[in-house]
C-alpha cells in the first residue's frame, strides 16, 4: 500500500493543478460546502494543511471551541486577496507533512471530499486512485459522526463499491461506485440516488 502522505500530496497537487484553469469567476462560484465559494475552499485547504496539534488547539481556543467558527477564522487567514495568492499559498504548502491530533487517514478524506467539493459545481471530473477513495471510506466508517465519520451508517448498511476492492459495514448493501460511497461517509450529496438493495 502507498504511504499515505504520498497519496495525501498527489490530492493536493491534483486540485492545484485544476485550480490553476480556473478564472476568477470560477473561483468565486459556489461549492459544494454549505456557505463557501470555491476560493474559500482553497483557505480551508491551506489552513488544514499548515495543522499542527498545538496551533490546532490554539485556534479552537480562540473559536472558544467551535469547529464552525475555527474553520471560518482558518479561511479568513489563508484566504488570499486574489485567487492566484490563494493558489500560491496552497503550492507552499502541499508537501508538508504536519497535521491535528486526529488518524491521518483524515488528511485523504479531507483532500478527496473537499477536492470533490470544488470539482463537481464546476463540472470537473477527476479519477482518483482506487487506494485513495477505499482508504478514505474506511477511515469514514471506523469514525464517529461527533468527527464527521460515518461510523452509525456502517452499522445499518454495508457500502459495497461496484468499481474497487471495497465492502464495508453490515445490513442492506449500498452499492456504489467508490467515491459515490466516500461523498455519502462524509455527508455530501452524491451523483445518483443509491438505496440499500434487498
Amino acid at each position: 500500500m502507498t504511504d499515505t502522505w504520498t497519496l495525501v500530496h498527489a490530492e493536493r497537487h491534483a486540485l492545484i493543478d485544476d485550480l490553476a484553469t480556473l478564472d476568477d469567476e470560477q473561483w468565486e462560484s459556489d461549492s459544494l460546502a454549505a456557505g463557501w465559494t470555491v476560493h474559500d475552499v482553497a483557505a480551508h485547504l491551506v489552513d488544514n494543511a499548515m495543522a499542527t496539534p498545538l496551533g490546532l488547539v490554539v485556534a479552537m481556543a480562540r473559536a472558544r471551541f467551535d469547529f464552525d467558527r475555527q474553520n471560518a477564522n482558518g479561511v479568513a487567514a489563508h484566504k488570499g486577496a486574489t485567487p492566484a495568492q490563494t493558489l500560491a499559498r496552497l503550492r507552499q504548502v502541499a508537501d508538508r507533512t504536519s497535521g491535528p491530533p486526529v488518524a491521518l487517514a483524515s488528511r485523504l478524506v479531507e483532500e478527496i471530499a473537499h477536492g470533490e467539493d470544488i470539482r463537481r459545481p464546476l463540472g470537473i471530473v477527476r479519477a482518483y486512485p482506487a487506494e485513495a477513495v477505499c482508504a478514505a471510506v474506511e477511515h469514514q466508517v471506523r469514525t464517529p459522526e461527533a468527527l464527521g465519520g460515518a461510523k452509525k451508517l456502517a452499522g445499518r448498511v454495508r457500502l459495497v463499491a461496484d468499481d474497487a476492492d471495497l465492502a464495508v459495514g453490515s445490513g442492506p448493501e449500498v452499492r456504489a461506485p467508490a467515491l459515490e460511497l466516500l461523498m455519502l461517509t462524509t455527508g455530501r450529496p452524491s451523483r445518483a440516488d443509491y438505496r440499500p438493495t434487498p
